[in-house]
């Protein structure tokens, strides 16, 4: 939200509905009807807006907003993963312990992201890759654009020079970045439940990035998609077997307009520590943990951490039937529809709790304060990481293990079935 004069563009009525109800709630703002207001929440185009240098608008003390200027580094596919790799790069530099690899060349902690590449730019590095194990599915996806759309599974280089000519170039030539696409290998062996493959959509808030102090939401969720997962190359066209995305599922025939195909975290949890145990659990969820922390880490240098700016971003994490856990995407507008009763409830407390950090006690914004609330604000928040403590408790905090366990330098971590576990959000 911002405190700016003027109307704005509602994505749904309902949306509109649990931001003004929290907005009225802090004694903010009345609404009428056909009333203006000066608070809103900012779409990513407004918030280009109100950065463009052609604008020359200005910021005042008493004015936040809802994203970083350029949130775009961690929010579009291909940025992320350029990041990434480049915060990789950095790390062994360094001779951080973190960028340690195995015999194979692998990362032993950074390898979070599936192998991607950016088309049309990579298109020779891919083909490369691809001919190592020609027998691959790997998932096309627009860099520009969300809910699924444009996605689509390959498994034949024939298959990206027919999608070459579609889009009209007859060549791998320099395109907008509009039409720029990332392909990754596709994850072909998801954890299932009850045959069916699901992704975690969780809330990750980041109040500064320099130092950077973030917050996990407790009550993320799980999508399903409808149809029982298979391998078999013959559904590789079959959007309802291999994305989660509600804007896809909720076309299918079998779709639950009740549960909306969804389960909380809570529900993944205890499901998870019935049949593979507790300790195996904890341990997937503190590598989720990681792998945000880490992401945060490589966007932070170049992100413009304007203290006008906080943002709530919604994490896609794919867990496969090792219990590994890869980061998909990150984005910058987690959608706040609700599909479901539960879905609104939790959407709700999404915002209240977001807005009781941002804006503690339902005050008039100050940028100039200190950024850290009282904990007894944080609602269903839990700091995930504060750079500044961190750095406080000494230089080897990054390499730690799970809590209750001997911690120590490179040769010396602690093991727990021969890897090391590693944490930085407590």
């Amino acid at each position: 939200f911002g405190i700016m004069a003027g109307k704005v563009k509602w994505v749904t009525d309902i949306e509109k509905s649990v931001l003004i109800n929290n907005f009225e709630k802090r004694g903010w703002i009345q609404v009428t009807e056909n009333e203006d207001w000066n608070f809103y929440w900012m779409s990513v185009q407004t918030i280009r807006n109100v950065f463009s240098v052609e604008t020359g608008y200005r910021l005042s003390d008493d004015q936040i907003v809802n994203h970083f200027p350029n949130h775009y580094e961690l929010t579009r596919k291909d940025l992320m993963v350029k990041n990434i790799k480049r915060y990789r790069k950095e790390l062994e530099k360094e001779g951080s312990p973190l960028a340690e690899k195995d015999e194979n060349g692998k990362y032993l902690y950074l390898d979070f992201v599936p192998v991607t590449f950016m088309l049309p730019a990579d298109y020779n590095l891919f083909v490369e890759e691809f001919r190592k194990n020609p027998s691959s599915t790997w998932i096309m996806k627009p860099c520009g654009k969300a809910q699924g759309k444009g996605i689509f599974l390959i498994n034949k280089l024939s298959q990206i020079k027919k999608w070459s000519r579609d889009s009209k170039t007859s060549s791998f030539v320099s395109q907008s970045s509009k039409e720029a696409y990332v392909i990754s290998l596709y994850i072909n062996n998801p954890l299932l439940i009850g045959g069916k493959k699901f992704d975690l959509r969780l809330y990750v808030l980041v109040s500064t990035y320099r130092p950077l102090r973030c917050y996990m939401y407790k009550l993320g969720f799980c999508r399903f998609c409808t149809v029982k997962y298979t391998p078999s190359t013959s559904e590789l066209d079959n959007m309802f077997v291999h994305l989660t995305n509600v804007a896809i599922q909720k076309h299918g025939d079998d779709y639950n307009h009740i549960h909306g195909g969804k389960w909380t975290v809570s529900n993944l949890r205890l499901y998870l520590e019935s049949t593979r145990g507790k300790e195996v659990t904890n341990k997937l969820f503190d590598e989720i943990h990681w792998i945000i922390v880490q992401s945060l880490k490589a966007v932070a240098p170049v992100m413009n951490n304007d203290k006008h700016c906080f943002e709530c971003y919604g994490y896609d994490i794919i867990i496969d039937d090792k219990l590994k856990p890869w980061l998909i995407e990150v984005n910058a507008s987690p959608s706040l529809t609700s599909s479901t009763a539960n879905d609104r409830i939790l959407k709700y407390n999404l915002i209240n709790d977001t807005l009781n950090i941002a804006v503690p006690n339902g005050e008039i914004p100050d940028c100039k304060w200190n950024k850290s609330p009282p904990k007894e604000v944080l609602g269903n928040y839990e700091v995930l990481y504060d750079e500044e403590m961190a750095q406080s408790d000494g230089p080897d905090r990054e390499l730690r293990s799970r809590p209750g366990q001997p911690t120590g330098g490179k040769g010396n971590r602690a093991r727990d079935s021969g890897k090391a576990v590693l944490t930085t959000w407590k």
